[in-house]
């Protein structure tokens, strides 16, 4: 068997031939989320002090970047033609 009838008959049907077996961990995944847990574990407090130095244009757009991370996202509301436009409290 020739390596070309090899590759075809194995990949073409599906067949997992090499790589890391499912379920399995990325190491080199793992070991960059802690590299980056480390570096946001030190910057965590230094935060405040660096969105004061920032213009409010741009203050105002970091904490809005920062905020999908803390809160819920909430999806837009679209209101129909034919939809009453009353507002009940």
């Amino acid at each position: 068997m020739s390596l070309y009838t090899y590759k075809k008959d194995s990949m073409a049907t599906g067949k997992k031939t090499g790589g890391r077996q499912a379920g399995t961990p990325n190491i080199v995944t793992t070991e960059l989320r802690q590299v980056l847990k480390q570096i946001l574990a030190k910057e965590y407090s230094g935060i405040p002090q660096l969105l004061d130095k920032l213009e409010p244009k741009d203050r105002l757009d970091m904490i809005v970047k920062l905020s999908k991370y803390v809160m819920p996202t909430v999806e837009a509301v679209h209101f129909k033609e034919d939809e009453p436009l009353s507002w009940t409290l």
